[in-house]
């Protein structure tokens, strides 16, 4: 974040606050996010249309995500980061608010997919600002503390705005969700400092970013990495009743498991990322590997899926290391490369809940998405070897250049 000559340089209070308030915009992006999936069969009762129809919403804001990260980032090449948020925000907050006023499911729908697209850019701005407000070696804390909103928001606002929208409407989740946009829009006027747009920002210079093979690579490595969790997490509600033979009133508690390991994961997995960047992002991959495949083997067992669960949820860790990542290898065009990191990420979503679909629907059974998620974990393990294989190429290129220089 480039400030204005004026401002003085801001205190550990001051970045507190201004963390805090990237954070409350995660929180009510993850709410937002999440909570629909456990209110699609009053919004279906609503609109008069299946459940499964109703799960369109999900499908409209996901490609809003992806849709939105790169272009949404492009456009604002010239502005100040601040300003980005600010706008970002307020599209979000408005989305949700009329989101909750649809009067039909295709205007429904439509606002869906418009509330999407602030998302990605949205997270990939604020890892670049908590990343500039610290010293070199806290960037991954700084960034995992924005991205405890997100994670947050599956242990707290997601369960709490999905009760609401049961026992009152799923209106009321939605209105509630753009009240914190509405919030994080004043927090941001309030505790982020003016500044001004980095030096020479131009479209052409965001666009370079996507010319150097280690960002597509750890775009790649965020596609496969990530989509075992969702190959696993989409369908845990029937792997739980279906295989481990738990009762229903034990999904909820699964859920909870889950988003108990994402926040650890992220809180351990940005400290480690600030120890070893590539070392959390290799071993996390393995790691991956274990504990799905475990999964798939011990998923008839009741303590056993619970344990999996929750270190499925762990592997979240890998989240703010392969941020951080991206911003060091994208150059002059970080605000490009970081938002796209959010439509990588909901490609592994897409990604992993289809090739989980696909291995339940031949007939291999809701046990067997944890392969899938560690064949997934596996190929991301060969897209970071060839990330460090570059990588140290292109180091032992540039001392041979030296080297001749000299």
């Amino acid at each position: 974040m480039t400030a204005t000559a004026e401002s003085p340089p801001l205190t550990r209070l001051q970045i507190g606050l201004v963390i805090l308030a990237l954070a409350c915009g995660g929180f009510g992006i993850g709410t937002g996010e999440f909570a629909i999936m456990g209110l699609l069969p009053d919004v279906a009762r609503t609109f008069v249309v299946t459940t499964p129809q109703a799960g369109y919403v999900i499908s409209a804001y996901a490609l809003g995500v992806v849709v939105g990260a790169p272009l949404i980032a492009i456009a604002g090449a010239k502005s100040s980061r601040r300003s980005l948020l600010l706008v970002l925000m307020t599209v979000f907050a408005i989305g949700n608010l009329a989101s909750a006023m649809a009067p039909d499911f295709w205007s429904f729908m439509v606002l869906r997919f418009l509330t999407g697209l602030p998302h990605g850019a949205y997270f990939g701005v604020s890892a670049l600002v908590a990343a500039s407000l610290v010293p070199l070696q806290m960037r991954a804390r700084a960034v995992g503390y924005v991205m405890l909103g997100l994670t947050g928001a599956t242990l707290a606002g997601t369960p709490v705005m999905a009760l609401f929208g049961q026992f009152l409407s799923w209106r009321v989740m939605f209105l509630a969700v753009g009240l914190m946009g509405a919030l994080t829009v004043t927090l941001i006027w309030i505790y982020l400092p003016r500044d001004k747009p980095a030096a020479g920002a131009s479209v052409v210079r965001e666009l370079v970013a996507f010319t150097h093979p280690q960002v597509l690579l750890t775009l790649a490595l965020a596609a496969t990495g990530f989509g075992g969790m969702f190959s696993i997490f989409s369908y845990i509600a029937s792997t739980s009743t279906e295989v481990a033979h738990m009762p229903a009133t034990m999904i909820p508690v699964m859920m909870a498991l889950f988003g108990i390991g994402m926040n650890v994961g992220n809180v351990v997995g940005s400290k480690l990322a600030d120890i070893s960047l590539m070392g959390t992002i290799g071993g996390m991959l393995i790691f991956n590997i274990v504990v799905m495949t475990l999964f798939s083997l011990t998923a008839a067992h009741p303590v056993m899926l619970c344990t999996c669960t929750f270190l499925i949820g762990c592997t979240f860790a890998a989240g703010p290391a392969m941020q951080t990542r991206l911003m060091d290898v994208a150059a002059d065009g970080q605000t490009l490369a970081a938002a796209s990191m959010h439509s990588a990420f909901n490609i592994a979503n897409a990604l992993g809940a289809w090739l989980g679909g696909l291995v339940i629907a031949y007939g291999y059974g809701y046990a067997a998405t944890g392969y899938v998620g560690a064949v997934l974990s596996f190929v991301g393990l060969f897209v970071f070897a060839a990330s460090v294989w570059l990588e140290r190429r292109g180091g032992r290129a540039g001392d041979a250049v030296c080297m001749a220089a000299s």
